[in-house]
């Protein structure tokens, strides 16, 4: 297995401990069981605003209180050690992000948070951070926890890694790899040449 050129991450849920309860979100925005960000689009300028508030509380509120994923640390020193670029692909806001980035004291070479291209699952934030990194698709590494990380990461043309933490997998979205944390992705990359 080859080393890849660039490491992209989600942040919640893969770098951090899941930090969003999105059952409580949605039903406050009442938008039933649709994805948050595309009801959110669909609603009236009046509803979208007043959604918009109550997204942008749930997101700050978590930040705040975010504490990183078990190995998280240990994963980016190793990283950094070897050169890697990284890059985060996010669909929470900037603002969000930044809190979660400032509260660890974490530098990535690159972030895209939603309002900086179409969000995941579409595969436009992923290729737009491997063009500022100035990496080839193909060589590139998408690791998230979720069913849009790997179906973003998918069309984009990367191996994908899906971060599972032990749960069985839902989505129809074949990962190019299974991890159960990162600890293991660790593993996995110091398996690499």
């Amino acid at each position: 297995m080859i080393l890849p050129r660039a490491i992209l991450f989600d942040m919640d849920g893969t770098l951090t401990q899941p930090m969003l309860d999105f059952s409580k979100i949605r039903a406050e925005m009442g938008i039933g069981d649709r994805p948050i960000l595309e009801a959110l689009a669909e609603l009236a300028p009046d509803s979208q605003a007043a959604a918009k508030i109550i997204l942008e509380r749930h997101e700050d509120d978590a930040a705040q209180n975010s504490t990183l994923n078990s190995g998280c640390r240990e994963l980016l020193a190793w990283i950094e050690s070897r050169g890697l670029p990284t890059a985060l692909i996010t669909r929470n806001s900037e603002r969000c992000t930044n809190i979660v980035l400032d509260r660890h004291g974490i530098t990535l070479h690159t972030k895209i948070c939603r309002e900086h291209a179409p969000f995941k699952p579409n595969p436009a934030g992923l290729r737009l951070a491997c063009d500022r990194l100035g990496i080839e698709y193909a060589d590139a590494w998408m690791v998230g926890d979720g069913e849009y990380d790997v179906a973003a990461g998918i069309a984009a043309g990367m191996r994908t890694i899906w971060l599972s933490h032990g749960r069985e997998k839902w989505f129809s979205h074949q990962p190019w790899q299974t991890v159960a944390d990162l600890h293991q992705l660790l593993e996995l990359l110091k398996g690499c040449k």
